[in-house]
């Protein structure tokens, strides 16, 4: 009687935690919440991985740091400033779906790079700290078309621990690159990106 008293109670408890589990937020929706409460905040950055090393490293030396520019409800924008470069800006946003990441490049004039709105959606619910972004059609034929095919195998991911760290990762057969970036810290909010204005009506979300 006490055994199956145990397993009437162990039940119960699988059952509210699913309960529980069903009646919280989607991990795309709570990463995206966590983004956005950085909103209008920058943050510096370290590289902690970047194989294999290059003589021409564009990011090594330089100083790094995000900025949380601008937030709207199914889109967050972050402006990734390398040294005086400010041509990248990183594009997530919430699809029917998941989530979408996009890179969205700019020359100093505004004008787009020929390499721009790359990236990928998600292809599973990720969990609420960390979503992964595998290069999509658009991209590979990019890739293809510019002679990088080595990046068709690009997946990139971004990780938010709240109040701690947020990191983007590039990763590929042969090629890893993450930068984290210390949340405790705040710094000064850099200049505005190249194309701002420009950038704000060019969405990178579509369902």
């Amino acid at each position: 009687m006490r055994a199956l008293v145990a397993a009437l109670s162990a039940l119960l408890l699988l059952q509210s935690a699913s309960v529980v589990a069903a009646d919280g937020p989607a991990p795309a929706d709570a990463f995206m919440s966590s983004l956005a409460r950085l909103c209008g905040q920058a943050f510096a950055g370290r590289i902690t991985a970047n194989e294999p090393r290059t003589d021409s490293d564009p990011f090594e030396g330089k100083a790094l740091v995000m900025h949380v520019r601008e937030c709207r409800p199914d889109e967050i924008r972050v402006p990734f400033h390398v040294g005086d470069d400010r041509s990248r800006t990183w594009v997530i946003a919430r699809t029917t779906s998941g989530l979408r990441l996009k890179h969205d490049h700019r020359h100093e004039d505004g004008t787009p790079d020929e390499l721009t709105m790359y990236g990928g959606d998600t292809r599973d619910a990720g969990t609420a700290t960390r979503q992964g972004f595998p290069a999509d059609a658009e991209s590979k034929a990019l890739f293809e078309r510019e002679g990088l095919t080595v990046s068709i195998g690009n997946v990139w991911a971004v990780e938010i621990e709240p109040g701690v760290r947020y990191v983007y990762e590039l990763a590929r057969p042969g090629r890893l690159f993450r930068v984290e970036f210390d949340l405790t810290q705040p710094v000064a909010p850099p200049p505005p990106p190249w194309g701002a204005e420009a950038q704000a009506d060019s969405p990178g979300q579509k369902p």
